[in-house]
């Protein structure tokens, strides 16, 4: 794999991450991502092209608005940043295959909806769906490209597991599951089921245990307590890109322990 395609792959990630601010601010507030353009939440200056680089424009301004010298909060380049980390490292992990951009859209979808969860304690709709549906949409594409339509039927049985699990563990306990966690849990079915149904448990597993580690954490610092919430969304995303870019190794070697007769995983492949 060139490493030049990851980071031209990378490039698109911070123009991806640019956008992923604009709806991180403006959809839970059930505003337009379109329109108006961007403009200082404090003075409504519309910001300049020239300061609407990704992370680079927030570092030549000092961290603040140019008209007005508000702090402008540190959410802004680290989601782009992050987002360009991510889409490259998944571009070095799946390759010019037909399953990158599918990867791509579950992973931008995943942090814009962490960012909410972490801001509000949300996970909107409004972000949930879109994600769903072109995530839904490049795996179908993907499975024509290839013809590998029996991935796109696990794809869907995960899809409706994970929302399944959760409806269910939201019907015995509401106040453990928000009814987006449930949402949530659909669309790490259907962003990871190509894979295998493994790299859903995986996230699963991995997203409950990071978890509860930090709510362990907060807890013996004396900054938490059995009823503090925690943004569990954050966690759950976590784990689903944790999955994407470690998983399959992990499966792999679970499969390989559990059944030492098998002779491999046809789910679990490195590069779909």
């Amino acid at each position: 794999m060139s490493y030049a395609y990851a980071a031209f792959i990378g490039l698109l990630g911070l123009a991806v991450g640019s956008f992923l601010n604009v709806a991180v601010s403006r959809v839970p507030a059930g505003r337009s991502v379109v329109r108006p353009r961007s403009a200082c939440p404090r003075c409504a200056t519309p910001i300049a092209a020239r300061d609407n680089i990704p992370v680079v424009s927030w570092l030549l301004l000092g961290r603040r608005c140019r008209a007005c010298r508000v702090p402008i909060p540190a959410r802004y380049p680290l989601v782009e940043a992050l987002t360009a980390i991510l889409f490259a490292a998944e571009a070095l992990r799946f390759g010019r295959s037909e399953v990158l951009p599918a990867a791509l859209v579950f992973t931008a979808g995943l942090l814009a909806l962490a960012a909410c969860d972490a801001e509000r304690f949300l996970l909107p709709r409004r972000l949930v769906y879109p994600t769903l549906g072109l995530t839904a949409a490049c795996l179908l594409a993907a499975a024509a490209a290839t013809g590998q339509w029996h991935r796109l039927v696990v794809t869907a049985a995960c899809g409706v597991g994970g929302f399944a699990v959760f409806l269910a563990l939201h019907g015995v306990r509401p106040a453990w599951l928000g009814f987006g966690d449930v949402r949530l849990a659909g669309l790490l079915g259907t962003g990871l089921g190509w894979l295998g149904p493994g790299h859903l448990v995986f996230a699963l597993m991995a997203g409950s245990v990071a978890g509860l580690v930090v709510a362990v954490v907060l807890m013996a610092a004396g900054r938490a307590n059995r009823h503090t919430r925690l943004p569990f969304g954050v966690f759950l995303a976590a784990g689903a890109i944790a999955a994407l870019l470690v998983g399959a190794p992990v499966v792999h070697w679970y499969e390989t322990v559990s059944d030492p007769y098998a002779t491999g995983a046809p789910f679990s492949l490195v590069r779909p």
